[in-house]
């Protein structure tokens, strides 16, 4: 999965900023940030459009809607689960 929630982005750590502006730094994080919440989307895309869509029509169909609602909604939520847990994680680690 795409790290969309990942807050340890290699632009944020000092070491690595030797000789870069701190505003470059900075843009240059939001514009991976943008591109890796793109990916998040098109990784949704893909899943539930193969979970949900079992032949492309003129429009989708309520039951074909409703699947990839659900399924988005699902992904959403274990992707939110696995990085809340993950910072519970890395909290309880750092600290002992």
């Amino acid at each position: 999965m795409s790290d969309l929630f990942d807050s340890s982005s290699s632009f944020s750590n000092n070491d690595n900023n030797k000789g870069i502006d701190p505003e470059l730094a900075e843009l240059l994080m939001v514009e991976k940030q943008k591109a890796e919440f793109n990916a998040q989307i098109h990784e949704f895309n893909d899943f539930c459009w193969d979970k949900c869509v079992d032949k492309p029509g003129s429009k989708l169909d309520g039951r074909t809607e409703t699947c990839i609602t659900n399924c988005v909604n699902r992904f959403i939520d274990v992707s939110l689960f696995i990085t809340n847990r993950y910072a519970q994680l890395l909290q309880n680690s750092l600290g002992k």
